[in-house]
This record gives C-alpha cells, structure tokens and sequence, in this order.
C-alpha cells in the first residue's frame, strides 16, 4: 500500500487546523516492493515528470564480476546467505544491495540496487 508523506492536519496541541487542503498525488509514495528470490518478475513506475522506474520483483539470475580477471557472467543463485540490513531477509530471501547470494561460482555480495536499479549485479567474493 502507498504511504502518503504530506503534511498533519493537525497541530502539535491536537487541534485542527483550519486552512488544510486534500491530498495531492506528489505526496504519496510508490508501494513497498521487495525483490525476492523465484522467476523473473518487474514492474515499471511513472514518476514525476514521465520519468519511469523498474523494480526488480523476483528474480533468480545475477551478473557477476569476476574482480580477478575483470569478466562479467550471468549465473542462477540459490539462496540468500547473509544480510546486513535484516537478519530477517535471509529467511525470506529478500534481496537487496550488500546482501551475500549463494551462486554456482561461490558467494557474491550484491552490489546494485535491486528495488531501484531493475537489475542484480554482484562481486564474487573471495574465499
């Protein structure tokens, strides 16, 4: 559900105030969306002044850089390791920047932003 971010219509006393005007559509927020683990799903958004965004709402493919040798592949994952912003993420396998993904090459840290971005890109991380 959106999230509106506008102003009370009441004041600090509880009291209402009298000049209030309705909501406007620039107030409100997109829904919350998690990128999760499973088969490839996004969603495009219409923001301010017809820019559009591309949400990432599942997916189980990664792009993985290989620092060492500088190549770039595209590898399924199986699971979600470690998360530092919510432990709680790893047993829903939400997947968001820093989280550490399980691949068949080793472990990557998720590097862009998924919810943001419309695309996994990740680091492979040495062992």
């Amino acid at each position: 559900m959106a999230q509106w971010h506008g102003v009370s219509k009441r004041k600090p006393s509880g009291g209402r105030k009298r000049m209030m005007r309705g909501k406007r559509r620039t107030e409100i927020s997109s829904e919350k969306q998690f990128a999760v683990l499973g088969d490839a799903k996004r969603k495009k958004y219409r923001k301010t002044g017809a820019m559009t965004r591309i949400k990432v709402l599942s997916d189980d493919v990664i792009n993985v850089n290989n620092p060492k040798d500088g190549t770039t592949k595209s590898v399924k994952f199986t699971t979600v390791t470690e998360n530092q912003s919510n432990p709680n993420y790893v047993r829903r396998n939400i997947l968001t920047k820093g989280s550490v993904v399980e691949t068949e090459l080793g472990k990557v840290r998720i590097s862009s932003r998924p919810g943001q971005d419309g695309v996994i890109n990740g680091t492979l991380i040495k062992e």
